[in-house]
């Protein structure tokens, strides 16, 4: 019989995994022996604030990241297939959303594995419950592109999308890149449309606001290097 494969959400950044971390899913990490994981250090460490009742050294690590080929993510079903659980593991949040996990979880489906997502937090919907924003028809697209010109086009794309669908468009993008992106969103947008920033969620500096784009003009928050999430919406 095939084992479990769960999903297990680590915090957002938070040392305090008490805060954010239901009990229960701290209790199956702590019964789980095999770990795939997307950063071997950051999930060691993570585990360790757990207090896993058995040393950090006797627990098996693989790793998935964005580099792993599909022969790679095949070997990964093998403990699986032979009746252990194991437990995905994102660098920080749920794992497979936005995330590289989500190539294992296919597999599993494949395969007739069993696949338990477990609750923890989400920046994703997280920024989407603080936005105000259509909660109903949204969609989450990921990067924007980095070039400047293809960038804008993209936001130009975004808010019109957001304009005829009523759909609330969240993405992100690397921290050392927030506050280039937003000033092209400052830039680019419609003075009238909304722009949500969720920053540094569940941490004390933590930052959510939602406001037009001629608003927030008038005081642009630093974001360099703080996990963010933005949103716009144009209806």
């Amino acid at each position: 019989m095939a084992g479990t494969l769960y999903l297990i959400p680590t915090t957002l950044g938070s040392d305090r995994w008490q805060d954010v971390i239901p009990q229960y899913v701290s209790s199956i990490a702590r019964d789980t022996r095999h770990f795939v994981v997307e950063d071997i250090r950051t999930a060691r460490r993570y585990l360790s604030r757990l207090e896993m009742p058995v040393p950090i050294s006797e627990l098996h690590f693989e790793l998935l990241n964005e580099h792993s080929t599909q022969p790679e993510v095949h070997k990964l079903l093998l403990p699986l297939l032979d009746g252990l659980s194991v437990g995905l593991i994102s660098e920080a949040g749920v794992p497979a959303v936005a995330d590289p996990g989500a190539s294992l979880v296919a597999l599993a489906h494949k395969h007739g594995i069993k696949v338990v997502p477990l609750a923890g937090p989400s920046s994703i919907i997280m920024a989407l419950m603080a936005s105000g924003f259509n909660g109903q028809n949204f969609a989450f697209v990921g990067y924007l592109p980095i070039k400047s010109n293809e960038r804008e086009h993209r936001i130009v794309q975004l808010e019109q999308r957001s304009r005829d669908e009523n759909q609330s468009q969240l993405f992100i993008e690397a921290p050392y890149r927030n506050n280039q992106l937003l000033s092209s969103l400052v830039t680019t947008l419609k003075p009238e449309t909304l722009l949500h920033i969720s920053c540094d969620l569940t941490l004390p500096t933590e930052l959510t606001l939602s406001q037009s784009v001629k608003e927030w003009k008038r005081k642009m928050p630093d974001l360099h290097k703080r996990p963010s999430i933005f949103g716009i919406h144009s209806a």
